[in-house]
């Protein structure tokens, strides 16, 4: 009895040394196999072209099928009910989640621009490709108009404003008013969209006053109906403006001095919060895209927080001149309203070697606001895994041919 186990236990080990002599040799094809680590295979992202319109959050049936609903309750002489903030009023549950967003996005800010001082940031001056840390990347992927014959990238020093750009949308005073016509866009003030959505989710700036309604408006037959005076007594949207604060350089809150207080030349610990601040940024602001409408053109870049997009014909997208410069209105993503800039990920930055063309289908990406605070120590999450492709063996040129 003892000898037949034994003999089981030899089959055993010889099986296994089969096996795994047939993968290393690749009679199975499963080589990569040793340094996968159990994470699903994902696409990088890729820039969308031109003339591709952004995928629809709501399908075309269903905004039809909401269209033909609308139509009827616009037949029947009765009052729909509205609730907030369809109605004019908070959502007293999201405010809370309003300041925190805030002060996320102010301590972003702060934490980036910190960390840029001590990380290069490259842009490329005719395709706008971002690389994060020196050298930049030797990846040949600019092809554009007047870009060179082996579609490198002309690179020079880049900043804060090319990891983070800067979207604005027009600051609305009334929330559920008329949207902003042609002809307003200069009389409008615009500040960056994920502000204005924390202003209409009840966070207040005395710069940007914004209607506070006490009463709720009614929906009859299609029309608002609003029994509220247009301006209260206890509302004064002039007060407390300073008419010269668009010359006046704005100092920095005490706020945003205190959050490197204890930690002002620890980059890693700067690069911790930087990316808790953005984690917290973007989950808030899905919650509040959640009950508060955004809007963003189809084609273009364009943003406006509210019910309804505005009227300014400024769009010069694919085939502006078929709508008269408008835009397409459609709903937005929470990547619409905070964009994403993918870079290409560097696993070692020490190395002082750049990112070679031949490897590049062995590369991983990151959002580059990621890849700044990965860069300075700080901890990546498990949903960027796939993108990362950190569980792929990266093989020297020279080992090209032998790779299966």
């Amino acid at each position: 009895m003892l000898c037949g186990r034994i003999r089981n236990v030899v089959n055993l080990l010889d099986m296994i040394t089969e096996r795994s002599a047939e993968n290393f040799i690749g009679i199975n094809r499963h080589f990569y196999g040793w340094y996968s680590t159990g994470s699903s295979h994902v696409e990088l992202p890729m820039k969308r072209k031109k003339s591709e319109r952004k995928p629809l959050v709501t399908s075309v049936n269903e905004l039809k099928r909401e269209a033909r609903l609308r139509r009827k309750e616009k037949q029947m002489v009765q009052e729909n009910t509205l609730r907030p903030p369809e109605n004019g009023l908070l959502v007293k549950g999201l405010v809370p989640v309003a300041h925190e967003v805030y002060a996320a996005r102010a301590k972003l800010n702060a934490c980036v621009s910190r960390i840029v001082k001590s990380i290069a940031i490259f842009s490329c001056s005719l395709c706008g490709e971002v690389h994060v840390g020196d050298p930049p990347h030797r990846i040949r992927t600019c092809d554009v108009a007047g870009s060179l014959k082996n579609k490198e990238h002309t690179w020079e020093r880049g900043g804060v404003e090319h990891i983070l750009p800067l979207v604005e949308s027009f600051h609305l005073y009334d929330w559920v008013g008329r949207a902003v016509s042609h002809n307003e866009q200069l009389q409008v003030d615009r500040i960056p969209a994920i502000v204005e959505l924390c202003v209409q989710a009840g966070f207040d700036i005395p710069e940007y006053p914004t209607r506070r309604r006490t009463f709720p408006i009614y929906s009859l037959v299609g029309k608002i109906i609003d029994f509220e005076r247009r301006f209260p007594k206890e509302d004064t949207p002039g007060k407390d403006i300073n008419t010269y604060g668009f010359w006046d350089k704005k100092k920095k809150s005490s706020e945003e001095d205190k959050f490197f207080d204890l930690h002002s030349n620890d980059v890693q610990a700067i690069a911790v919060q930087g990316m808790e601040a953005w984690e917290r940024m973007r989950s808030g602001a899905s919650k509040l895209m959640k009950k508060y409408a955004v809007q963003t053109c189809g084609y273009c870049s364009e943003i406006q927080v509210g019910p309804k997009g505005h009227k300014v014909r400024n769009c010069q997208a694919f085939k502006h001149q078929m709508r008269d410069g408008q835009h397409a209105w459609q709903e937005a993503t929470v990547d619409d309203l905070i964009p994403l800039v993918y870079v290409w990920h560097v696993r070692d930055r020490h190395s002082g070697e750049p990112l070679v063309n031949g490897l590049k289908r062995y590369y991983g990406m990151l959002p580059a606001v990621v890849e700044l605070f990965a860069q300075a120590g700080a901890y990546v999450g498990d949903h960027y895994a796939g993108v990362m492709r950190e569980d792929v063996a990266v093989p020297e040129l020279d080992e090209l041919k032998w790779v299966v």
